[in-house]
This record gives structure tokens, sequence and C-alpha cells, in this order.
């Protein structure tokens, strides 16, 4: 795709990548994008640069606009592989382009790179770039999601260049908000920023709080939100910055997530009557099947639900290995703000019903207890106990949802 104006002056000259499934485990059915822009002005600046399978497009992209070697100053406001792997191919094009970059990012690309023959600023939050009629002002965002993140804020167009924040893993020919809600729908799009919260930055909620806080602070105005993935916001920037507002305060579904997985089915029967039980109590419940599943789609409606039941069958006493494999993904998420349980089966001997609450304590969530656990195959009398420890959790779920 070619470059496209966002403000007078400020142009994406990013990639879309239509093809990819997979982002380092994560799963993408709607592909991404890598953006980054242009600044055409006294002094021409670029923002990030792209995955490297990439760097032709935005040179490319570039070119159509202006010579790259008329670039005097390269913005890094994150270092990850997507977002500035190009860089060893823009600096050989823009030989006497200063990169303006944090500390630690200085760091990291030297790391991947030789960069004795670059030029450096290390900046910090306030510091600023004069392009000639704008003024970038870069505020560091430490851990979010990277040691050395942050983002620029162009003052006279109200632009915030936002990094991975505020993204979303969608490729599309629409480069705004407004335009692929025209396509597509707004649902969709807000399924995108949760799917894209929970997988990436759900362990960051209270540093995003004071981000944000920090934001308001400083008195920015936002009228444009420019993210490195997927859409720009510009028709309502100011309800993306809600949607994390909520999100870093832990806003939930009032729902039971039952998430499992099964070797003979055994488990798998248990859903049901515990599922019936859930919903007499009057609370929404959905189930996943963790193999007929992708993990970051079980996390994404797991951070969407205020509870979640794991059910695991016993394998050489300990849990199945889906669903420790989940519990562990999910521990390195530092999940907050949710009640849990476990249920399964066993045959020769229990334990994994044990374990799994051992993992879900790990991660300080309330959980409640004791599950239930069955031998073998559920009789008649289990799916009764089943039914009613599912209505008793749904029970304990309505009171805890009233913290929130």
């Amino acid at each position: 795709m070619g470059a496209v104006e966002i403000k007078p002056g400020i142009y994406w000259v990013g990639a879309v990548d239509w093809s990819i499934r997979d982002f380092h485990g994560y799963i993408t059915p709607n592909g991404t994008s890598y953006n980054n822009y242009l600044i055409l002005d006294k002094h021409v600046t670029l923002v990030d640069t792209v995955k490297h399978d990439f760097s032709h497009y935005t040179i490319d992209n570039i070119r159509a606009l202006t010579d790259p070697a008329k670039i005097e100053n390269i913005i890094i406001n994150h270092i990850e592989n997507d977002h500035a792997t190009s860089i060893e191919h823009i600096m050989a094009l823009a030989r006497a382009a200063v990169i303006h970059i944090t500390e630690r990012g200085k760091k990291g690309l030297d790391r991947f790179f030789d960069t004795s023959k670059w030029k450096f600023r290390i900046v910090k939050t306030g510091d600023t770039l004069n392009t000639g009629t704008k003024t970038i002002t870069f505020l560091e965002t430490p851990m979010l999601h990277w040691p050395d993140s942050m983002m620029s804020y162009v003052k006279e167009d109200k632009l915030l260049i936002s990094q991975d924040a505020f993204g979303q893993h969608l490729a599309s020919s629409a480069r705004f908000d407004d335009e692929y809600c025209d396509q597509c729908s707004t649902v969709e799009l807000e399924h995108a920023v949760r799917d894209y919260y929970a997988n990436i930055l759900m362990p960051f909620g209270p540093l995003i709080k004071a981000k944000l806080a920090e934001v308001q602070k400083l008195g920015l105005e936002i009228d444009m939100i420019a993210p490195d993935h997927g859409i720009i916001w510009r028709r309502d920037p100011g309800k993306i910055l809600k949607m994390y507002l909520d999100m870093a305060n832990g806003k939930a579904d009032l729902r039971v997530v039952i998430i499992y997985d099964t070797m003979w089915q055994s488990t798998e029967y248990m859903t049901t009557p515990i599922l019936e039980g859930i919903r007499a109590a009057g609370v929404d419940v959905e189930v996943i099947k963790l193999r007929a599943t992708p993990t970051s789609i079980a996390i994404k409606r797991f951070w969407e639900s205020r509870a979640m039941l794991v059910g695991t069958p016993t394998l050489n006493n300990i849990m199945f290995p889906s669903v420790a494999e989940f519990l562990s993904h999910l521990r390195g998420l530092r999940p907050k703000d949710r009640i849990v349980g476990a249920f399964g089966s066993y045959g020769w001997g229990g334990g994994a019903v044990k374990e799994a609450y051992g993992e879900l304590k790990k991660m300080g969530l309330e959980a409640v207890e004791p599950g239930v656990e069955v031998l073998y195959r559920p009789s008649a009398e289990d799916e009764k106990k089943c039914f009613e420890f599912g209505k008793q959790f749904a029970e304990k779920v309505i009171e805890y949802h009233k913290k929130f």
C-alpha cells in the first residue's frame, strides 16, 4: 500500500502483513500491520521502521514522498523486531540521520546491530525535537511493553504516536477507525483491541493507569492516536483511551468461562452439569476446549470474564499438558481481579485439580475451594455434585463482581 497522509505533512509509510497468523505464539487470524510515520518538514523525520521482511515497502513509500537521504532524524519508539529491524536498511540510505531513542533503547539496539557509525541522541520524558514547524515531545513508557518503550507527541497536530499501545493486530486497506468501521464493524474493532490488550498488555495495568494519568497531568491535547499496529484512531481517540483505562481497572463481564481439556471425555462430560448450575444461578457462561481453541483466544475470553473454571483430567498424577501450558501462559500475564476454581476427573489416582489450584493461587487470584473431582466417567450422583458446584461458584461470582 502507498503512503497515506494522516495529518498535514505527516504520512503513514508502513506495511500491511496480510498473511501472518502466528505472532510469537499469539494467533493473528486477521493479520497485522507495521505502522511507521514520515514527517515532511524542514528537517525530515521518520518515526519507527518496520519488520525487516517489509523494509522495501516502507522505503518505496518514503521514496514516493522524498529522497530517503534527506531524512535528518529517526525516532525509535520501540526496538522490538517488528518495529526496528529495518533500521539498518534505512541508515544505509540516510547516513547522516540522528537516531533519537531512550537510553535503554540504545543499549538494546547495540545488541542487534553494529551501531558504531550511527549518530544517536538519548532522550527522556519532556525532551523535544523541532522539525521546523512541528515540535515532538518524547514520553518514556518503560515496560509498556518493553523497558525501552516511549511515545512521541506532535504538539501542533495533537497527534500521539503511541508505539504498541492502543494497537491491534489487523490487516486492512483502511488506515483509520472511521474507515474500518464503515467496512466492518465497531464491535469487531473493539474485539481486536481487547484481544491485543489481553495477550500483550495484561500484566501492565497499573503502569497503564499511571501513564494515562501522566498524560493528563502533562496536559497533552490528543485528537489522533497513531499506534505501530493496526488502525489509527482519529474519529474518537477518547474511546480507545477509555477502553484502556477500563481494562487497566480490571473491567469484566459478569460471566464464567469454563476452560478445559479432556483425555477420554470424562472431564468434558462434567462441563455440562457445571454449566447448568452456573446458569441456574443467573450467570452467563461459556465453554472453551483448549485443543480446539488457540491459546490467545482462550486468554482473551478469560480476560473479558469475571470468573474462570479450569477443567483438567489427571495424567501421571499431574495436570493434562494442554491445561498446564495454558495456566503457565496465563501466569506470565499476571492477571488480577478474577475469581477462579477447578474441576476434573481421574482414573488411577487424582492430583490434577489440586495442582491447578496451586497454579491459580500463585497468580494471586481468588480461588473458590474445594473443586470437584470424579473417578472415571461421572455418575448421576457426580453430575448432581457438578451442578451444585457450578451453582455455588456462580453465586460467589455474583458477590465478587459487586466489588467492581
